[in-house]
């Protein structure tokens, strides 16, 4: 909202007013916190009874088995997820929709805000919601959400059995693929490549270019293949078939519609005029514009014209989850009273919906100066339910996006400039407390920067005096607590990031940080709980090292992980480091980068930037992710013949201050290599 709030702030809606709309999605994404019911009289299977599955199910409904497995493990990387659902209402390897059912076992929910900090009225706003959201469940569901019940009738066997049995899942997804053949006039075959449309259909794909999307990808992985253990320890491999070749000309055999890609109109104002959606053409990419309309009492949203990168660099992008369905998302993006971001993706199929062109600025991140400066990356899903399912289909399409824009923009693809929403510092004291902690702990970034392209791998030995945090994602699995209910323990489950201690000693306390907890209190392993944590790709200064322990500068402290040699969770690096000038003994951190008060014009009110409560000290090191000169989008009213963009003389460097994110002023410090 903008109304009368100061520049700097009104372009973003609070995070209780975001979390507790979102949280509307409920009927699908509180699921996975509810228990699953295991297969009655089934002891524990063996760790190839899962791959015995699939050739069974293959071998029943003359499915090729590689197809089987390609198109599950864009699903779900064959996991299991213990019987819970995705955030579209979907169960199993083979993710067999069934939303209504997923939505009338969804539990009572608490404190659903990205982050909350128990706030009683939020909750209650949220549970409200969720009702609501209830209530509002069409009678009749998209295709793509009620596909178990659809293999119930091919297979007879029961809705529970195919939501809870792993191997039934598999033949319901198997007797899918064999109906969608079917329908498509084409008979079984034992060549893959002949199953190409009915991959596209699989769960009820809606357009044309969402399913060629999908199975493209489900093809690139059968020629590439893969092995991986579970969620649930089975074993899983999918040989590589290199030769493997489509006709992609199926698709248009497939009888989906056509995606739409045409832009919204020029909106009174706009200087770009209509707009078509920009996205690499190897995704699958929608047109849902976002509104850009004057409302009330001289109030409008919900973003801003612009002209980027010609008035502005565009220089990061920042991931976000939704905190809500597919459906529920799409509906707030068209209200010109909330908030904005540029594009949104999908769970299931990885669609991407593209709603506010790149040039302007979206009201997204929280942070006015990185709104300014960056695209905003929704993905359907939830921070606190670690198996709503960030699927592959998801994960690809979206890191397609991404390293599409970065190539347009000359973005790096690093943690600095590539960041969560959990990354963006606040802009002063009082915000830090309120900022998002989205996408959260169970956002596989190791995954994702090998996907685009970018792996964090050791760029120097021991004395390179960088690290680059890397557990491994599956085996990592600290405990957290508050997905549900405040202080009720998560699920175990993999997670990018590491716990960081006061001390060599995992009894020690966490470090603190003072912003999150100015009464001085230690930091939490509640699920929204960034204090003292240190996520994957994030690189930081070495400050000490102790037998399995490695110590890091983190927000003016020592702060200690385990990094024992046989399981490594960081791995060694080198690059440029900011300390404070010889003969300063602190000096300030900053959340934006504005300019200084004589280069503000007159008409255009200075913006003051007032320090952080976290201070470097004389010896400390910072990682420096970027050199900006500071600047400030002034964009007070709809007619943006009033806008104006403030550029000023002061220099700042970008630095891993903490989990987030922060800028020090040049003159504050020196720049050196990381190992001179």
């Amino acid at each position: 909202m903008r109304g009368s709030a100061p520049e700097d702030e009104k372009s973003t809606a609070s995070p209780a007013l975001r979390r507790s709309i979102t949280v509307a999605a409920a009927a699908l994404l509180l699921l996975p916190l509810a228990s699953a019911t295991p297969s009655a009289g089934a002891g524990k299977p063996g760790p190839d009874a899962l791959q015995r599955a699939f050739t069974q199910a293959a071998d029943r409904y003359h499915v090729p088995r590689s197809v089987l497995l390609g198109v599950s493990y864009l699903e779900s990387r064959w996991d299991e997820h213990g019987g819970a659902p995705s955030v579209s209402g979907g169960y199993g390897p083979m993710h067999l929709t069934d939303a209504r059912t997923a939505l009338s076992r969804a539990p009572e929910f608490s404190g659903p805000d990205g982050d909350a900090r128990g706030d009683g009225a939020r909750a209650r706003e949220a549970v409200a919601a969720a009702g609501a959201e209830r209530a509002a469940l069409p009678t009749k569901l998209p295709a793509r959400l009620r596909t178990l019940r659809r293999a119930a009738e091919l297979t007879g066997l029961s809705p529970q059995k195919l939501r809870t049995d792993p191997a039934a899942n598999v033949l319901g997804g198997a007797a899918l693929l064999a109906a969608e053949q079917r329908t498509l006039g084409r008979p079984g075959s034992a060549d893959p490549a002949r199953w190409y449309a009915a991959v596209a259909r699989y769960a009820g794909e809606d357009s044309r270019e969402a399913g060629a999307a999908f199975a493209n990808d489900v093809y690139a992985v059968m020629r590439q293949g893969q092995s991986r253990t579970t969620d649930a320890g089975q074993r899983v491999t999918l040989a590589a078939v290199p030769s493997l070749r489509i006709d992609s000309g199926q698709a248009k055999r497939s009888g989906l519609r056509q995606a739409s890609a045409a832009g919204r109109r020029a909106a009174p104002g706009d200087p770009g005029g209509p707009w078509e959606v920009e996205c690499p053409w190897t995704v699958a990419c929608e047109s849902v514009p976002a509104p850009y309309e004057e409302f009330g009492d001289h109030d409008y949203g919900n973003h801003d014209l612009a002209n980027r990168p010609r008035d502005q660099r565009i220089d990061t992008i920042v991931i976000h989850d939704t905190e809500g369905s597919w459906e529920t998302t799409l509906r707030l993006i068209k209200d010109p009273k909330y908030v904005s971001w540029h594009y949104t993706v999908r769970s299931s199929d990885g669609l991407i919906a593209q709603h506010v062109p790149t040039k302007d600025v979206g009201w997204h991140a929280g942070n006015w100066y990185v709104n300014s400066h960056s695209v905003g990356v929704e993905h359907e899903g939830f921070l606190a339910s670690p198996d709503a399912w960030y699927t592959e289909a998801m994960y690809r399409t979206s890191a397609r996006l991404v390293r599409y824009l970065s190539r347009k923009y000359d973005i790096p693809l690093d943690r600095q400039h590539i960041i969560g929403h959990d990354n963006v510092p606040g802009t002063t004291t009082a915000t830090i407390k309120g900022m998002h902690t989205d996408p959260g702990p169970y956002w596989d970034w190791d995954h994702y920067f090998t996907l685009l392209g970018a792996p964090f791998t050791p760029s120097a030995g021991p004395s390179g005096g960088l690290v680059t945090i890397r557990p491994d994602y599956d085996r990592n699995r600290p405990q957290y607590t508050g997905c549900a209910k405040p202080g009720q323990p998560c699920p175990s489950h993999g997670s990018t990031a590491v716990r960081l201690y006061t001390a060599p000693d995992e009894r020690a306390p966490l470090v603190r940080d003072i912003g999150l907890h100015p009464d001085g209190s230690d930091s939490t392993i509640d699920v929204n709980d960034t204090g003292a944590r240190a996520s994957t790709g994030q690189r930081f200064a070495v400050a000490d090292r102790a037998g399995d322990w490695t110590a890091i500068w983190y927000l003016g402290q020592k702060a200690w992980f385990r990094n024992p040699a046989g399981a490594r969770t960081a791995v060694n690096s080198r690059g440029l480091i900011a300390t404070p000038k010889d003969g300063r003994p602190a000096v300030p951190v900053y959340g934006r980068a504005y300019p200084e008060q004589g280069a503000y014009p007159p008409g255009v009110p200075y913006q003051a930037v007032s320090p952080l409560p976290y201070t470097l000290l004389a010896g400390q090191k910072y990682v420096v992710g970027d050199r900006v000169r500071g600047d400030y989008f002034y964009s007070p009213t709809f007619d943006v013949s009033g806008h104006a963009v403030v550029r000023g003389e002061d220099v700042y460097y970008e630095i891993q201050l903490g989990h987030r994110v922060g800028y020090v002023r040049a003159a504050d410090v020196d720049i050196r290599p990381s190992d001179a």
